[in-house]
């Protein structure tokens, strides 16, 4: 099996019976989630689900509101 390239992971999770996953320790490393940390879940019927911390989503906001206020 080929080595997985630096910052990728790949895994599944299974749902349990309340509707939660695990984010396997990894990514949770990975991406410094931490318990209590914000997560931003998208969705689209077609494409899929996406999971990102909420400090991306933030400065995502932020960077548009600049671009706005000018």
């Amino acid at each position: 099996m080929d080595k997985v390239p630096e910052g990728k992971f790949m895994a599944t999770v299974k749902i349990g019976a309340k509707g939660q996953i695990v984010i396997p320790k990894e990514v949770r490393d990975m991406f410094d989630l931490t318990e209590g940390v914000g997560l931003l879940i998208m969705a689209d019927k077609n494409q899929g689900i996406a999971i990102q911390p909420m400090s991306y989503a933030e400065a995502f906001i932020d960077a548009i509101m600049k671009v706005k206020d000018k």
